[in-house]
């Protein structure tokens, strides 16, 4: 534990780390901020991942591997106020645990080293929901996936809302930020996956397809899908089949669907 309690919201370390709440400074200082015990459990598990730990001394209590871990790793912990904590944090209840974090992504054409042979892969393009999309990389990580990319339109995966969905997802596997759609399906189709977008309108079903292979999901904005010049890029359009009386799932659990479909043929003997 470094120094005595923080308690000015407006003191150099805090405010160092709360503009890391804004997109643009998060890119211009390559640090985000991940929020409760779950984000920096697993951002522990990475070395020099985590630079700074700020917590709350109801959260020391509650939480004393977590410091104990982070003290042993060498990452200065701060006891901060409940005041302190509220700057850094953008929940109603924060749970008293906010560490600042290197980047973690790799770029496009640096995938290949990170994964050797893809055979799941999910793609948001024109993603703007941080919740989905924290979500989608949660689902993603669950079904046993090798990548997650977002394209250059959808939304920052550092964004505090999209962290705290990941539930630290966003720590267990390669992600990739603003990449053009076009050079993302391209390079999925020189490695062998199949490219499959996600669309309601879609021709087939995930009945009607084959999904054993090595395959890479596209999955589209939340209101309109996605658009035409990225459904010509896909080798197939499928939808999610309604068998009741809903008019659609919502883009994170279509997104969960398709790759537990993909997932579980994959493992099919």
């Amino acid at each position: 534990m470094t120094g005595s309690e923080l308690t000015n919201v407006k003191s150099p370390r805090v405010k160092a780390a709360r503009r890391l709440t804004k997109r643009a400074f998060r890119e211009q200082d390559r640090r985000f901020l991940a929020e409760g015990p779950q984000a920096v459990r697993e951002a522990l598990k990475l070395d020099g991942v985590p630079l700074d730990l700020f917590t709350t001394a109801e959260a020391e209590l509650r939480h004393p591997e977590l410091i104990t871990e982070a003290t042993l790793k060498g990452v200065p912990v701060h006891r901060a106020s409940g005041e302190v904590i509220a700057e850094l944090t953008q929940t109603v209840t924060p749970q008293g645990l906010v560490a600042v974090c290197r980047h973690v992504h790799v770029p496009l054409d640096a995938l290949d080293e990170a994964v050797a042979e893809p055979r799941l892969v999910a793609v948001l393009a024109h993603v703007r929901d941080p919740g989905n999309a924290g979500t989608v990389m949660r689902a993603a990580d669950a079904a046993g996936a090798d990548a997650v990319i977002f394209t250059d339109a959808s939304v920052d995966p550092y964004n505090g809302k999209c962290v705290r969905a990941s539930a630290g997802s966003l720590f267990h596997l390669p992600v990739v930020i603003g990449a053009p759609v076009a050079a993302a399906v391209r390079q999925l189709k020189e490695r062998g996956l199949r490219v499959l977008a996600a669309d309601g309108a879609g021709k087939h079903t995930l009945d009607d397809v084959d999904l054993a292979g090595p395959t890479a999901w596209i999955f589209g904005n939340e209101a309109w899908g996605l658009p035409e010049e990225i459904l010509a890029e896909a080798d197939d359009v499928v939808r999610v089949p309604i068998y009741g009386q809903a008019e659609s799932l919502n883009l994170a659990t279509a997104a969960a669907v398709c790759l537990y479909s993909s997932a579980r043929a994959q493992r099919v003997p």
